[in-house]
């Protein structure tokens, strides 16, 4: 066999390699993104129970529901369709949302009906934020409920829908409290 059937043959070897591991990686973008993967990265975010750092800051005024911490980076595509969904749950869901961004917030944020609050890298850091977008939902009294990042606007809608007591197959404050082995 010769020098150049040999490098071909290689050649059309690392070919099929790489298609396969770019598959692979196809396969895994659609999952996230589509909000397939239920598996919690159990090393990010506080645990359930936590009490919540800066809650005081955040909602100066004891929430009537559930307050979700939306933690978001003005450069992530993913992180606008968040921020839409939580636009469009505001004032239908029981639900209140704080906006966080670690540095400065985009312009489209500004004319949105949820709070937006930018220069929050301490906060992110805190509540352990290591990606966006995440999420962290606080119970009225405080407490983390649930913290988790969020691959997609569905993801978020999945988790918004278990805290809403207003949607149908929410579990309402005190129930998902509860079921998170907090207080009830």
């Amino acid at each position: 066999m010769s020098f150049q059937t040999s490098a071909l043959i290689l050649s059309w070897i690392a070919i099929l390699l790489l298609a396969l591991v770019v598959s692979g990686l196809v396969r895994q973008v659609h999952a996230l993104s589509s909000g397939m993967v239920q598996r919690r990265p159990e090393s990010v975010g506080l645990p359930a129970g936590t009490p919540a750092p800066g809650f005081a800051g955040l909602a100066p005024v004891p929430p009537a529901g559930p307050l979700v911490l939306l933690f978001l980076d003005p450069d992530c595509g993913t992180c606008a369709q968040v921020l839409a969904e939580a636009a469009d749950r505001v004032g239908r869901s029981g639900l209140e949302f704080r906006v966080l961004y670690r540095d400065d917030a985009p312009a489209r944020a500004a004319g949105l009906p949820v709070t937006v609050l930018a220069g929050q890298a301490e906060l992110f850091d805190r509540y352990d934020a290591v990606a966006t977008p995440f999420a962290t939902v606080v119970d009225r009294s405080g407490r983390v409920l649930r913290a988790e990042p969020l691959g997609s606007r569905a993801a978020l809608r999945r988790l918004l829908d278990e805290f809403d007591s207003s949607s149908p197959g929410g579990l309402g404050p005190a129930v998902a409290t509860d079921r998170q082995g907090g207080r009830a």
